[in-house]
C-alpha cells in the first residue's frame, strides 16, 4: 500500500515523509496524543488533527484494498476474471468505482433479465442492442415457444429487461448518472396523508425541495428522520429528461440514420433505456446519493458535536475547594451533598425549601453545614426549581464570602443511575448521587463528565440519528484528547478518567487504581513498571500525561516525559544547579542553550516543549474559572419580553444557531442570522460552548416552548420588520 502514501498527501495537502512516518508510530500502537506530543521530530510536529485525519483516511484505504481482495476472490472463484478485469479492480480508487466493476459480475438474485435469459433471449437482444440492419419483429419470430415465450412481444419485452440491465451495469454510463444525480439532484420530501398533525414538529419538511448538492446536513437529517417516523415520504429525483439524454449517447446508435430497420432496433433500445433508467438505474443513484449524503451530513453533525464536547469538557474548573452541591426539586425537596476538595462526600442531607413551613428550617441546615464543612461555594442545578432554590439560598444570610453558582445538570440523571455511580456510592439514592455530579462538575467538568455518555450530555445536533460507530470513534478521540491535554492525576483521578489516558484503557486503569488502593499511592512514575498488566510500551504511552504532585522526582509533576529525565539532569547539570532549581528559576531556563542538547531522535521541538514546561511544570490549559448569576427576578419562560436583554450562557453549539440558557429553564434559540452584526457561515466563529453572552429577548412562543433571542448589537427593535427580514 506504499502507493497510498501519496493519494494521502495530495488529499491533506501534506508532506509524503511525514505520512509515512506518521502511520509507522500508528502501526507500532502509538496514540494520537503520544505522537503529537511527544514525536514531533518524525512526524515535523503535526497536531492532533492531522494525524487523526492520516490515520482515518489510511484505514479507509486499508478497507477499499479489503473489499477489493473479496472481489478478485469472487471474480477468480466464478472464472470471471481476465487479465483486463484485475487491472481495473486494482486501478479502482474508490469503493463506488470499484462495485461498479463488479456490478455486472456479482451473483444476484433472480431478476427479469435472468430470467429472459433462460428463456433463450439473450441472444436476441444482444442482436437488437448493436441496432444493425434488422428488423426487431421479424427477427423475435425465431424465439417464439408456445410455453416460455407465447408472443412477439414477450420476445422484445424479454430483449429489452436484458438490455435494460446492460444499460444499469454498464460503468461509464453508471458515472455519467451518478455525477448528474450530484450536481443537479433534488431533495423532495412531502408530508404522509392524515400525518400532518401527529408530524408538526417537521411542518418545514412537509412540501420541501432543496438541491442534494446545496441541502445543510441538519435538514438532511432532519429530513430522514422524519420519514424514519413515518411523518414523511423522502425522495431524490435527478432531470430525468436530461439523464435519458445521457443515456441515449451512450447506447443509441441507429437514431436519425435512414435505414428503417436501424431506427426500429434503436427505438427498442430506446425503450429498454427508459425502463432500465425509470427501474433500475435511478433507484440505485437515488439509494447512493441517499448513502452519500447521510454519510456527509453524519460527518458534519459529528464534526459540530465534538467541537461542543470538546469546549465543554475544557470548560474552566472551579479546582480544590469545599463545595455544597444542591439538587434542586419542589416535591420531593432539595438534595444536598457537602463535598471536600476532592470531591469525597462528607455529608447529604434533603431541605424543602418551597415548603412555607418549612422554610426556616431548610435555611438553618443550609447555614449549619456550610459553617460545619467550610463551604466555600454552593453548586446549584439548573433543572426543576433551580432558580426559586437559588433565590433561597441567596435570602438566608450566608456569609458573603460563599459563592453561589448554577451549573448545567445535563447527564446527571443519567450519571446517577449507571453502574459507575453505583460502584462509587453503592447505598444512596441517585438523586444524592446527582448531587455530587453536580458540586464534582463545578470542581472538574473534565473528570466529572467522562462518567457520562457524551451522548446524554445535552449537546450536538442528531446525534442520535448518525452513523453510531463514527461517532463513538469520534467521541474517543476528543474525550482522549482533552484527557491527555489536560492530564490526569496518577494518584487521585478516577478509573473513568484512567481510561481515557494515552496506552491504558479500562484493564489498565483498574490495575493503576488497584496498585493505588494496595499501595497507597504512587511516589514516583517508575514505580508504574510495578503495575501488573503494564508493559514497557503501554507506560511509554501514559507516563507523561500521568502527573505526580509532590512526588520523589520534580519533573513527575511536568509533561515532560521520563525517556527525557536525562536530558533535563545534563541541562542542570551544565548550569551548575539541581532540576528542582532549574524548574523554580527562570533565569537559569532562558541560560539553556537547546541546540547543544539536539541528538538523531531528540530535536528542538521537544526541546523547546521541554524548556515550556520546566517554566510551567502541570499548567492546566484551560481557562481560569469566572462566576457567573442569571438575571433576579427573570425565572420562567412567563418572565420573559420581547427586548429584554439578559446575561446568559451557551449550552449548545448547532449549524443553525446557538442555544443559550437565559434561566427560565428553557434554552432559548439565537439563530444563525441573529448572531451578529455581519453575516455568519460558522457559529463556532462567533460563540463557543459555555462562553457567557449578553442577549436580547426577540419572541416567546409559549405554546411551542420556543424562545427566540438575538446577539446583535445593531439590533431593530421592530420586531415584527426584524423577523420578516
Amino acid at each position: 500500500m506504499p502507493q497510498y502514501f501519496s493519494q494521502i498527501s495530495s488529499e491533506l495537502n501534506l508532506n509524503v515523509e511525514k505520512i509515512k512516518a506518521t502511520v509507522a508510530l500508528l502501526d507500532s500502537g502509538c496514540t494520537v496524543p503520544f505522537i503529537a506530543r511527544y514525536r514531533k521530530e518524525a512526524t515535523g510536529s503535526l497536531d492532533e488533527v492531522a494525524i487523526t485525519s492520516i490515520r482515518d483516511r489510511w484505514h479507509q484505504l486499508q478497507e477499499l484494498d479489503k473489499r477489493r481482495a473479496v472481489i478478485l476472490s469472487s471474480l477468480k472463484e466464478h472464472g470471471k476474471l481476465t487479465k483486463e478485469l484485475e487491472e481495473k479492480v486494482l486501478a479502482a480508487s474508490t469503493m463506488a468505482v470499484l462495485e461498479d466493476i463488479y456490478l455486472p459480475f456479482r451473483p444476484k438474485r433472480r431478476t427479469r433479465a435472468t430470467i429472459a435469459k433462460e428463456k433463450g433471449l439473450e441472444p436476441l437482444a444482444q442482436l437488437i442492442f448493436e441496432q444493425g440492419n434488422i428488423e426487431p419483429q421479424k427477427e423475435a419470430k425465431d424465439y417464439l415457444d408456445p410455453e416460455k415465450v407465447p408472443a412477439i412481444e414477450d420476445a422484445l419485452a424479454g430483449a429489452r429487461d436484458i438490455i435494460a440491465e446492460w444499460v444499469n451495469e454498464n460503468m461509464e454510463a453508471r458515472a455519467e448518472i451518478r455525477k448528474l444525480f450530484f450536481e443537479k439532484g433534488i431533495f423532495q420530501s412531502k408530508v404522509i396523508r392524515s400525518k400532518e398533525q401527529g408530524g408538526s414538529n417537521y411542518k418545514d419538511y412537509f412540501d420541501w425541495q432543496e438541491s442534494v448538492k446545496t441541502a445543510p446536513s441538519h435538514r438532511v437529517l432532519a429530513a430522514r428522520r422524519g420519514e424514519k417516523e413515518s411523518f414523511l415520504m423522502l425522495r431524490v429525483i435527478a432531470p430525468e429528461n436530461e439523464a435519458l439524454a445521457i443515456l441515449d449517447k451512450f447506447f443509441i446508435k441507429g437514431k436519425g440514420l435512414a435505414s428503417h430497420a436501424t431506427d426500429a432496433a434503436s427505438r427498442q433500445v430506446q425503450m429498454a433505456i427508459a425502463d432500465s433508467y425509470k427501474r433500475l438505474l435511478s433507484l440505485s443513484m437515488e439509494t447512493e446519493v441517499r448513502l452519500a449524503t447521510k454519510e456527509r451530513a453524519d460527518q458534519e453533525a459529528i464534526k459540530v458535536f465534538v467541537q461542543n464536547l470538546r469546549q465543554l469538557l475544557l470548560a474552566p474548573p472551579l479546582g480544590q475547594k469545599y463545595v455544597m452541591a444542591v439538587d434542586p426539586g419542589f416535591r420531593t425537596g432539595c438534595k444536598i451533598s457537602c463535598l471536600d476538595p476532592q470531591g469525597k462526600l462528607l455529608k447529604y442531607e434533603t431541605i424543602y425549601p418551597t415548603e412555607m413551613s418549612r422554610r426556616e428550617e431548610s435555611g438553618q441546615t443550609v447555614k449549619n453545614l456550610c459553617q460545619k464543612f467550610k463551604v466555600e461555594v454552593i453548586a446549584i442545578g439548573n433543572g426543576t426549581a433551580s432558580r426559586e432554590t437559588e433565590s433561597f439560598i441567596k435570602s438566608i444570610g450566608l456569609p458573603k464570602e460563599i459563592l453561589v453558582v448554577v451549573v448545567n445538570e445535563s447527564g446527571a440523571s443519567i450519571y446517577s443511575a449507571s453502574d459507575v455511580a453505583r460502584e462509587e456510592f453503592p447505598d444512596l439514592d441517585v438523586t444524592v448521587r446527582g448531587a455530587v455530579s453536580i458540586g464534582r462538575r463545578l470542581m472538574d467538568p473534565l473528570a466529572e463528565l467522562v462518567k457520562i455518555d457524551p451522548k446524554s450530555i445535552g449537546i450536538g445536533q442528531y446525534q442520535h440519528d448518525v452513523d453510531q460507530a463514527l461517532l463513538k470513534q469520534s467521541l474517543d478521540d476528543i474525550v482522549e484528547s482533552c484527557v491527555n491535554l489536560v492530564g490526569v492525576e496518577l494518584n487521585t483521578a478516577s478509573k473513568q478518567l484512567l481510561t481515557y489516558v494515552s496506552g491504558l484503557g479500562p484493564a489498565r486503569a483498574q490495575a493503576i487504581v488497584d496498585f493505588r488502593n494496595e499501595q497507597g499511592g504512587f511516589r514516583s512514575r517508575e514505580e508504574l513498571l510495578k503495575v501488573a498488566r503494564l508493559g514497557p510500551k503501554a507506560i511509554e504511552q501514559a507516563a507523561g500525561f500521568l502527573p505526580i504532585r509532590d512526588g520523589e522526582n520534580p519533573l513527575d509533576a511536568s509533561a515532560v516525559h521520563p525517556e527525557s529525565y536525562a536530558i533535563v539532569g545534563r541541562m542542570a547539570k551544565d548550569l551548575n544547579c539541581k532540576v528542582a532549581d532549574l524548574m523554580k528559576n527562570d533565569q537559569l531556563q532562558n541560560k539553556i542553550d537547546l541546540q547543544k542538547y539536539v541528538t538523531d531522535k531528540i530535536g528542538l521541538p521537544t526541546l523547546q516543549d521541554i524548556r515550556s514546561e520546566l517554566a510551567k511544570p502541570g499548567r492546566d490549559p484551560r481557562e481560569k474559572f469566572e462566576v457567573f448569576s442569571f438575571k433576579e427576578g427573570v425565572e420562567k419562560p412567563e418572565d420573559l419580553k420581547p427586548g429584554m436583554k439578559l446575561p446568559g450562557i451557551v449550552t449548545n453549539i448547532t449549524n443553525f444557531g446557538v442555544f443559550v440558557d437565559i434561566g427560565v429553564h428553557l434554552d432559548g434559540l439565537v439563530h444563525v442570522s441573529q448572531l451578529a452584526d455581519r453575516f455568519v457561515r460558522d457559529p463556532n466563529d462567533i460563540v463557543k460552548v459555555h462562553q457567557k453572552v449578553q442577549i436580547t429577548v426577540l419572541e416567546v412562543d409559549l405554546d411551542r416552548k420556543r424562545i427566540a433571542l438575538s446577539m446583535k448589537k445593531n439590533l431593530d427593535m421592530n420586531f415584527g420588520k426584524e423577523n420578516k427580514k
